[in-house]
């Protein structure tokens, strides 16, 4: 005898992928806060990925490894802060927050465009300089990936023990119209 599967759409595969990994989030061993710490993480880090040309990356599992984070939640904030597009619109915001904070003007070597071409060719001059100019993106964008790390440690922290609660109370409901309740009357 065959058994018949249940086809789903590509939307249905997705949501519910999206489903059981949000599930295995909430039950991961952790507990809330070693996932809403993973999940701040991400987030934050991920504020910092343009003014530091994606170099963060390379100390993102390490910072979470050494902070007792989750890594899936931390890659689940990090993936929501790409979708949010955050970075992208706090940018400008973030160089004027670092130039208050760090108000000296930076230049080194000539100041020329940037150009991946010269930058092929070796001429590594304009990247140095792109670096350097990004110096006040890079402390606004740190103190942006901060506070919104912060707050949403507490989001999720306080979404984990609300669908935690819930599910507990599901948990109790569920058994309580399994088990048949007795009469006293009747004995």
């Amino acid at each position: 005898m065959r058994i018949k599967y249940k086809k789903y759409h590509l939307y249905q595969r997705i949501g519910r992928a999206f489903k059981l990994n949000f599930t295995k989030l909430l039950r991961s061993p952790g507990g809330a806060k070693k996932v809403a710490l993973g999940f701040a993480l991400g987030f934050g880090l991920e504020m910092l990925v343009i003014s530091t040309a994606s170099l963060i990356y390379i100390l993102f599992v390490p910072i979470v490894k050494l902070a007792k984070g989750s890594l899936p939640a931390s890659i689940i904030g990090n993936i929501i802060g790409k979708l949010t597009l955050l970075p992208v619109i706090l940018l400008p915001f973030a160089r004027q927050l670092g130039k208050l904070f760090f108000p000296i003007k930076v230049r080194i070597g000539h100041h020329g465009s940037f150009s991946f071409q010269n930058l092929l060719h070796g001429d590594f001059h304009s990247l140095v300089n792109l670096l350097h100019g990004g110096v006040h993106a890079l402390i606004g964008m740190t103190i942006f990936g901060t506070a919104l790390g912060i707050v949403s440690y507490f989001l999720v922290y306080y979404l984990y023990e609300k669908e935690k609660s819930n599910r507990l109370k599901r948990r109790r409901l569920k058994q309580e119209i399994r088990l048949p309740r007795i009469d006293k009357n009747l004995i």
